[in-house]
């Protein structure tokens, strides 16, 4: 019994920072896709394959007991598989996950786009697979990503990756979920909780695009710095503005002013950076160039690294500013809006192997 599936990153188009505090966050499925594979075990052996190796373990009730220490590249995934097992609260066969490594930059660095999220997401569902579970994976995927993080997070590349397009999405309340994970309720507590606020948008008409600034942001780091400077006031100011632009990008999004559009964008990134210094160096250059080529970009995240997401009013003219920029030395990428986690007709060869190899 195996099941192959893949999941998209995501990139935000609006809304960051103001998710954490109450806002609306928009936030785009895109590619590349993340493979995985899952295959249920006759024992209650676990194996979890990565690029970097294996981690071996058995099912209990309570999680995964693993037989070491498990590695920081594991991290989201083994979260996920020990909520999983609590949910399903009872002794059952193991099995083996095998994910492919998540897009990378230039000199292997990470491109921003949700790597964690991703492998949460198909970890969640992979479980609920084999276990033939029918618990929410979206909030089980949630619960892991944000325990995981220590309560940092939006959710809303989990969220993403699990829904797939463009979605609306507001930050999902978990501490209750959570607290229930360590200290009994589990199931009861899932099943009981209010549905995740996420609404799939219409497809953008606007063409997208994404360049890598060469630099990898630490999310965690700088939401941090951001939050011990701003208080509360503050935030409920920033949220309130954020908003009333992210809703002027939704409309944009469909299609039809593009300058009125393009203006929406921009002041979003200019109230990003009333911030803090979010926007580097490379960045800047990378907006400038959108300017020139008459399309628009803004951060995408946190900031201070990782990359731009970019608009064009069409294809053609995110041709010519994806070369434009290339010629300057970036990285880039055409987005196309991707499906959620799904089950996919064939398994990568790959991934076969380093199954077949633990077996």
């Amino acid at each position: 019994m195996e099941r192959a599936l893949s999941a998209p990153g995501k990139l935000f188009v609006s809304g960051e920072y103001a998710v954490l505090w109450g806002g609306v966050s928009r936030v785009a499925a895109i590619g590349p896709r993340t493979a995985a594979l899952v295959r249920r075990r006759s024992d209650n052996r676990v194996h979890v394959c990565l690029e970097e190796g294996t981690l071996a373990g058995r099912t209990t009730p309570l999680g995964v007991k693993w037989e070491r220490e498990v590695p920081p590249g594991f991290s989201f995934v083994a979260r996920t598989l020990d909520e999983a097992l609590r949910l399903h609260g009872r002794e059952c066969v193991g099995f083996d996950l095998a994910l492919a490594p998540s897009a990378v930059g230039p000199n292997g660095r990470k491109l921003g786009m949700g790597g964690s999220a991703c492998a949460t997401v198909l970890a969640a569902d992979a479980v609920r697979y084999v276990l033939e579970e029918r618990f929410d994976a979206l909030k089980v995927a949630l619960v892991a990503h944000t325990a995981q993080q220590n309560g940092k997070g939006s959710g809303g590349d989990v969220a993403t990756s699990h829904a797939g397009g463009v979605v609306r999405y507001r930050r999902y309340a978990l501490s209750g979920l959570i607290e229930a994970s360590s200290t009994g309720g589990y199931r009861a507590a899932l099943d009981g909780s209010a549905p995740v606020d996420v609404w799939r948008l219409p497809t953008p008409r606007v063409s997208m695009g994404y360049a890598f600034t060469g630099e990898s942001a630490s999310t965690r780091v700088l939401i941090s710095q951001v939050e011990a400077k701003w208080g509360e006031q503050g935030r409920q100011d920033f949220v309130r503005r954020s908003d009333a632009l992210g809703q002027e990008i939704e409309q944009g999004l469909g299609g039809g002013d593009f300058r009125a559009f393009s203006e929406a964008v921009r002041e979003q990134q200019a109230l990003l950076q009333e911030l803090g210094p979010l926007e580097t160096e490379p960045m800047q250059r990378v907006l400038s160039l959108a300017s020139a080529y008459g399309c628009v970009g803004k951060q995408s995240g946190a900031g201070g690294g990782d990359g731009c997401i970019l608009f064009a009013p069409d294809a053609g003219q995110r041709a010519a500013l994806l070369e434009g920029i290339r010629a300057r030395g970036f990285h880039t990428l055409e987005l196309e809006v991707e499906p959620g986690v799904r089950g996919e007709a064939q398994a990568e060869p790959t991934l076969r192997s380093w199954l077949d190899a633990v077996r």
